[in-house]
């Protein structure tokens, strides 16, 4: 007896995306089946590079795909095709599929630091990303990257670096490293919305997006200016920093910008000699502050100080120890990320999907 095309699809109608809360076939992700003799192959194109349960969902293809009779070998191979969120009419974020905010309520909790590594971790799963540092005043990527180029200028619009696998502009690389930036609101606000209007970004499935800490005239420039997909708010475990927090969620909620959840900087040591976790800065409150204000909990990042060191020195922990827990913790955040993000754009067509992540 022949193996069907229809024989395929029926098998690997019981797989389910566990986000999207539909089978794989129903969700359009099946292409280009193939059937030789007893051979079987096809690829599932899934909605990000970096979706979290990739393996998972390719385990539960063969295993289905195997209980037909008269299949000797498959093979399946895993795709990806981010989905858009953004809708704008400005030309230089027309090639942007996603923009993805992170902010914080208060400076010193390590935001730029998540940033960093989130856009870095996002890239290695496969995605195209750029990083964009927003933080005027403030800039710390160039050196988290180790950039010391300047970026060049061609028909009016600016090209942005590329470092590490990622396209990246910030006020740092305009500025000498010793030189104030002393400007007034209107100033600030035009600088970002040359960063928006005038940067040659090209094709990129996201783009982080790093804003100045607090809730100001910068965050809210970009927040009503820039078509942000969705944002991250960075939080550590004290009390002083989760208000803070919640006045940074409450800005977005505000200015219709959906909030893709909170993520804990900063949650935890782990001893050397003891492997044991030490909770220096208390415990549990960015994921009681995510379940108060009804946003989902993104995780925790522990201390660890190889991240400080890969920053004072442009080479991120992400890339120079990728198996350490931090490095892993941010790998994590990024498929949350990126899976919150699928979620709202199959809701948006029309799906009676909720963003509710389940690991």
């Amino acid at each position: 007896m022949s193996i069907t095309e229809q024989q395929i699809l029926d098998a690997l109608r019981v797989v389910q995306d566990p986000d999207l809360h539909r089978d794989i076939v129903s969700l359009g992700f099946i292409k280009n089946i193939k059937i030789e003799n007893a051979k079987v192959s096809f690829d599932v194109e899934l909605t990000t590079p970096a979706c979290p349960v990739k393996e998972l969902l390719k385990d539960q293809c063969l295993r289905e795909i195997k209980k037909i009779k008269g299949v000797k070998e498959i093979s399946v191979n895993m795709t990806a095709q981010v989905r858009p969120l953004v809708q704008t009419g400005l030309a230089s974020l027309k090639g942007i599929k996603n923009i993805i905010a992170v902010a914080s309520g208060k400076g010193g909790v390590g935001k730029s630091t998540v940033a960093v590594n989130l856009a870095l971790a996002l890239a290695k799963a496969g995605s195209a990303v750029g990083l964009m540092d927003a933080d005027i005043y403030g800039p710390s990527v160039p050196m988290m990257l180790g950039i010391t180029e300047r970026p060049s200028v061609i028909g009016n619009m600016i090209q942005p670096l590329e470092k590490l696998g990622l396209k990246v502009l910030s006020m740092g690389m305009l500025t000498n490293d010793d030189t104030p930036v002393i400007w007034r609101g209107p100033m600030v606000a035009g600088i970002l919305q040359q960063f928006l209007a005038q940067v040659e970004w090209g094709n990129l499935d996201y783009l982080v997006m790093d804003l100045p800490p607090g809730t100001g005239d910068a965050q809210l420039t970009l927040a009503q200016k820039a078509p942000i997909s969705g944002a991250v708010i960075v939080t550590t475990p004290q009390d002083i920093a989760l208000l803070d927090a919640r006045r940074g969620l409450k800005m977005f909620q505000q200015v219709q910008v959906p909030v893709l959840g909170i993520i804990e900087n900063m949650s935890y040591f782990i001893c050397d000699g003891c492997s044991k976790k030490h909770h220096i800065f208390r415990q549990g409150g960015g994921k009681r502050v995510a379940l108060e204000l009804g946003v989902p909990f993104l995780g925790e990042i522990p201390l660890d100080t190889r991240v400080a060191d890969g920053g004072d020195s442009g080479k991120p922990v992400l890339l120079t120890n990728a198996e350490a827990p931090v490095s892993l913790a941010y790998q994590e955040l990024a498929g949350r990320v990126a899976a919150a993000l699928s979620i709202m754009s199959e809701s948006k067509k029309g799906t009676s999907t909720e963003l509710h992540l389940k690991w």
